[in-house]
């Protein structure tokens, strides 16, 4: 028989908490894994986003012995007793994918339920971040110095990206507790200057999509309902 295919790398898997997800943060998923790995998200959401990535792999795992168990069973292959014990392997490997998924999905839920509550216990009064202040906090959250002219002695900051900030606005911002600068280095140097956990809630909701209803999780190209088959 031919070696077993390897299984495919890791991404966004349909899972049946996808759709919550995307309805208590208001981002899809592939936005929300974008917000993780440019350091966006608060520690309670960039948890919830590596649970949900642990959840994924599970679920590519679940699908990949699903697929291999449809192909021994396809009558590809001659009906001996090497096919029964390819078959006895690939059920229990497959039992054990199923175990770790819904071990994933448990971690996923703990993570998700307090967000949740949060989110409808939040006021909707609250005063939002302005356009110009989003466009700052996310030029920051890519990274940022603060620099002083070394002959005009006028002071600004320079995001990673070539965005230049008002020294007036970091000071609002960090006034308001959303950024902070480390002092320990000169401004002539340049004083980092990032997000706090505050500045990232505040960015983070000011960039969400408002919802009125839990949306349906879309159905993806080559994915199969994950339960697996009983063994007799």
């Amino acid at each position: 028989m031919p070696p077993e295919p390897a299984p495919t790398p890791a991404r966004p898997a349909v899972s049946p908490l996808d759709h919550r997800l995307e309805a208590a943060t208001g981002h899809t998923i592939d936005t929300l894994w974008a917000y993780r790995d440019r350091g966006i998200l608060d520690k309670p959401h960039a948890h919830l986003v590596d649970q949900h990535r642990e959840l994924a792999k599970t679920q590519t795992g679940v699908t990949f012995y699903l697929r291999l168990l449809n192909r021994l069973s396809s009558g590809e292959f001659d009906v001996d007793d090497a096919l029964f014990t390819r078959i006895d392997r690939t059920v229990d490997q497959l039992e054990e994918a199923a175990a770790a998924r819904d071990a994933a999905a448990r971690k996923v839920l703990a993570a998700l339920e307090p967000i949740e509550a949060a989110a409808a216990a939040s006021m909707p009064g609250a005063k939002p971040l302005s356009t110009d202040d989003q466009a700052a906090l996310l030029a920051i959250a890519g990274g940022a110095k603060l620099y002083e002219h070394l002959l005009t002695g006028r002071m600004s900051v320079t995001a990673a990206s070539g965005t230049r900030i008002p020294h007036a606005k970091l000071q609002r911002l960090e006034d308001a507790g959303l950024v902070v600068r480390d002092t320990s280095h000169s401004v002539h140097a340049g004083q980092p200057v990032a997000l706090t956990d505050a500045g990232r809630a505040a960015l983070f909701a000011g960039r969400r999509t408002p919802t009125t209803q839990a949306p349906k999780a879309p159905a993806r190209p080559g994915t199969r309902p994950s339960t697996p088959a009983q063994r007799r």
